[in-house]
C-alpha cells in the first residue's frame, strides 16, 4: 500500500470512528455492532503502529469522548444495595444453612438449591435501565445513595447502552467493575512509582472514580453482573435471571455452579481456590446464594445483609514477624486495646506494621510479650491480628497487668464483670474518645462528609476549631486559620464547606447511628427510627421511662446504653443544636396500606407454618411494629399453640387476638 493510500485510509477510519463514537456516546443509538466497531479500531491501531510518521492530528487515539467534572453528584438507588455477610469456614456455612432453615421453619430433610460463583474483588456498580436504555450507573455508596459514574462507564464494552431482545420495562442490574491482573500490571508500568496502584481492586476503583472521564475511558475496565435490584419482571431462580442477562447482552460470571448440599459447596469452594492463580481477575472467596427467589423473598434481609446469601472467604493470609513494642489504643467507646508494633511484614501484598492483640486476657493466654515471634493474619479488610506465639524471645513469662488508668487521659480504667475489654471511664474528657466520636460522626456510614477524615478531625481538634461533633458545622468561621495550614487553599476549603453543607440532609436512622451510642449499630438505629419516627419522640420516651423496654430487637445492654446516653445533659445539648442545624428525615419504608400498617403486634406461643422470626419479618414488611410484651399500646396479639398468660392479659386490655391462620390471611399468605 502506497503512502497516499495509507493516509487516505487513516482519514477514513478517523471519520468513521468519530461518527460511530458520536452515535454510541452522545446519541445512544449505535448503528453498528461492537464487533464491527472493534474492527475499525484494530485496523486504525495497526496502521498507526506500522506507519507512526503518518499518524493524523485528529487520530481517534488522540480524541477524548468525555468530559471533566468538578465532583461526582449523588445518585439514589431505586432499591437498596445490600452487602454480604462473611463466612470463613465450613462451620460458618453450616450455621448459615441452619439459620435459614430455622427462619423458614424447615426440617432437616428439606434442602436448598444454591447458586455459587467466585466473589470478584472489584467495585460494586448499579445499572438502571428503562425501556431497554441505560439511564444511569452508580457506585454502591451507603447502599441507598452512591456516586453517579454514568459518564465514566460508557467505554466498558460489556455494559450495553441498550438491552438486546425482549427485556423488562425497567430493571436495576448489579455487578462488579474490575481490572484484570495483566491489565493492572500494564497500567502500573505506565505510572510513576508514587502514583502506582496497590492492587487490581484499587486500580479499578481509581480508574472508575476519575473526575476526568477521559482517564476512565482509557482504562481497561470490565464488568460482570451478579445481582438484581428493582425490576418490572419476576424470575423464579437466579439461573433464570442469568439466562436473561445473556440474552440482553450482559455477561454474568461463567464460573457458576449449582450446589445441593454443604458438601457440594465446600467441594466447589476448594476447586475455585485451587484455580485462583489461573483466573484472570482477583477473587477473594465464593458467593453462595439460595437459588429460589421465592425463598429469598421469605428470608428477606437483616440490617444491610441478605439472609439468603453469604460470602465464604478464602483463608486469611498470614506471616511470622517480631513484636517490637506493645502500645495501648483507646477507642471512641473507651475500649483500651493492646496493639503490637511489628517488624514490618508483607501479607498479601500489604505491608503490615501493627496488629491487634484483642485484649489483655488474650495476650496472657497466648503468653505473648515484646520481642516474641508471632503469627499475624490478615483477612480481607479486617484489621490484622496476632493469632499465636511462634517463638518465645522475651525473657519474661510474667502476665501483663491491666493498667489502672487510661494511657491517654489518666482517667480510671475499669473492666465490666461480663466483658473482656478494659475501658476508660472518663468518656467526656478523654482525648481519644472525643476524637473517636468525631471520626465516627463524619464517617461513611454516618454523615459521610467528603474530604473530611481522621487526619482532618485530629488537626481541627488540636487547633480547637472543633471540640464536639456540632462544632463541625461552624468550620466556615475558621477559614483563615484552616487556609494557613499546609495543603489547604481556597478550593479545598470551599469543597470541605460544601461537603459539610450537603451532609446536613440525613435520615433519622443514620443520625442515630452517627451519635456513636454503645451497642447501637445500624440495625438498632433502624429499629429505633422505625419505632419513634423522630429524635424528639425518642428522647421524650426515655425521659418518661416509656416504651423502650418493650421494643422487639433491642436487648437489655443496648437499652441501658441508650438510656444512659440520652440522660446525659451534654449529649442532649449537642443533639438539640444538631436538630436545629440538620434536616433529619425519617425515611419510612414504602409499604402498601394494609391491615397491619402502623399497628403494634405481639407474638406468643408456637406457630405451625412459620418460625417466630419469619412471622415478625412478615409483620414488619407489612408496616407493623413488634412489641415484646402486651400493653395498652398493643393492637394485636398473634397466638400459636401454648400461648400462655399473654392471652388473658390481652383480653383484659381489649387487645384483639388472632390465630396463625387469621394472621396469614390478613397478610395475603
Amino acid at each position: 500500500m502506497e503512502e497516499s493510500q495509507i493516509k487516505k485510509r487513516l482519514k477514513e477510519l478517523s471519520i468513521l470512528i468519530k461518527k460511530h463514537n458520536n452515535y454510541y456516546h452522545n446519541l445512544d443509538k449505535p448503528i453498528i455492532s461492537d464487533g464491527e466497531f472493534d474492527k475499525l479500531i484494530k485496523e486504525n491501531n495497526e496502521l498507526e503502529k506500522l506507519y507512526p510518521t503518518l499518524i493524523l492530528d485528529d487520530s481517534p487515539n488522540k480524541k477524548i469522548y468525555g468530559k471533566i467534572k468538578n465532583r461526582f453528584i449523588k445518585i439514589n438507588h431505586k432499591s437498596q444495595m445490600f452487602s454480604l455477610a462473611n463466612a470463613f469456614n465450613e462451620n460458618d456455612i453450616s450455621e448459615f444453612v441452619k439459620r435459614s432453615k430455622k427462619f423458614l421453619n424447615f426440617n432437616n430433610s428439606q434442602n436448598f438449591e444454591y447458586l455459587c460463583e467466585p466473589k470478584i474483588d472489584g467495585l460494586s456498580l448499579n445499572l438502571f435501565y428503562k425501556e431497554g436504555k441505560l439511564i444511569s450507573a452508580g457506585t454502591r455508596g451507603d447502599g441507598f445513595v452512591g456516586e453517579n459514574v454514568t459518564d465514566n462507564i460508557l467505554n466498558i464494552k460489556n455494559i450495553p447502552k441498550n438491552l438486546q431482545n425482549k427485556h423488562p420495562e425497567f430493571i436495576e442490574i448489579r455487578g462488579e467493575v474490575f481490572i484484570t491482573k495483566n491489565d493492572f500490571k500494564t497500567i502500573n508500568k505506565n505510572l510513576d512509582e508514587k502514583n502506582q496502584f496497590a492492587n487490581p481492586r484499587n486500580a479499578a476503583a481509581g480508574s472508575l472514580r476519575q473526575l476526568d472521564v477521559s482517564i476512565s475511558h482509557r482504562r481497561p475496565l470490565n464488568f460482570i453482573a451478579h445481582g438484581i435490584g428493582i425490576c418490572s419482571e419476576k424470575y423464579k431462580t437466579i439461573n433464570e435471571f442469568y439466562n436473561n442477562l445473556q440474552n440482553w447482552g450482559i455477561k454474568p460470571n461463567p464460573l457458576i455452579k449449582n450446589c445441593y448440599s454443604e458438601k457440594d459447596i465446600i467441594k466447589f469452594f476448594n476447586y475455585i481456590d485451587s484455580k485462583r492463580s489461573t483466573i484472570e481477575y482477583d477473587i477473594d472467596g465464593l458467593v453462595i446464594k439460595i437459588n429460589d427467589t421465592n425463598i429469598q423473598n421469605r428470608l428477606g434481609y437483616v440490617g444491610k445483609n441478605p439472609r439468603w446469601a453469604i460470602a465464604l472467604k478464602f483463608s486469611a493470609e498470614k506471616a511470622n514477624t517480631k513484636i517490637e513494642s506493645i502500645n495501648l489504643q483507646v477507642g471512641r467507646t473507651g475500649a483500651i486495646t493492646p496493639v503490637a508494633k511489628l517488624t514490618p511484614v508483607n501479607i498479601g501484598g500489604v505491608v503490615i506494621s501493627n496488629a491487634s492483640l484483642h485484649n489483655f486476657d488474650e495476650m496472657n493466654k497466648k503468653n505473648i510479650n515484646v520481642s516474641d515471634i508471632v503469627e499475624v493474619k490478615r483477612a480481607g479488610d479486617v484489621i490484622p491480628y496476632v493469632t499465636k506465639l511462634i517463638k518465645k524471645n522475651s525473657k519474661s513469662n510474667n502476665k501483663i497487668l491491666y493498667p489502672k488508668t487510661c494511657p491517654v487521659c489518666g482517667g480510671i480504667a475499669k473492666k465490666e464483670l461480663d466483658e473482656a475489654v478494659l475501658r476508660c471511664t472518663n468518656k467526656f474528657e478523654c482525648y481519644s474518645q472525643k476524637i473517636g466520636q468525631i471520626i465516627h460522626f463524619i464517617s461513611k456510614k454516618s454523615l459521610n462528609i467528603d474530604g473530611f477524615g481522621e487526619k482532618q478531625a485530629k488537626q481541627f481538634f488540636d487547633l480547637k476549631i472543633i471540640n464536639t461533633i456540632d462544632d463541625i458545622f461552624t468550620i466556615e468561621n475558621y477559614k483563615d486559620k484552616i487556609m494557613s495550614l499546609e495543603g489547604w487553599g481556597e478550593l479545598s476549603f470551599n469543597n470541605l464547606v460544601n461537603s459539610i453543607n450537603r451532609a446536613k440532609n440525613i435520615t433519622l436512622e443514620k443520625f442515630i447511628y452517627s451519635l456513636g451510642i454503645r451497642f447501637v449499630g445500624e440495625i438498632n438505629s433502624e429499629i429505633l427510627a422505625n419505632e419513634f419516627g423522630n429524635i424528639e419522640k425518642l428522647i421524650s420516651s426515655i425521659q418518661n421511662n416509656k416504651q423502650l423496654d418493650n421494643i422487639d430487637g433491642i436487648g437489655p445492654k443496648a437499652i441501658e446504653s441508650i438510656k444512659d446516653f440520652f440522660s446525659n445533659r451534654n449529649n442532649l445539648k449537642i443533639i438539640k443544636k444538631l436538630n436545629k442545624i440538620l434536616s433529619i428525615k425519617f425515611k419510612k419504608k414504602l409499604v402498601k396500606d394494609n391491615y397491619f400498617s402502623n399497628k403494634h403486634i405481639v407474638f406468643t406461643g408456637t406457630l405451625l407454618s412459620l418460625s417466630r422470626d419469619e412471622a415478625k419479618y412478615l409483620a414488619k414488611s407489612n408496616g407493623a411494629k413488634i412489641l415484646s410484651s402486651v400493653s395498652k399500646k398493643t393492637d394485636f396479639l398473634i397466638i400459636g399453640s401454648k400461648a400462655g398468660s399473654k392471652v388473658e392479659k390481652a383480653k383484659s386490655l381489649g387487645v384483639k387476638v388472632l390465630n396463625e391462620k387469621d394472621f396469614l390471611e390478613k397478610i395475603n399468605r
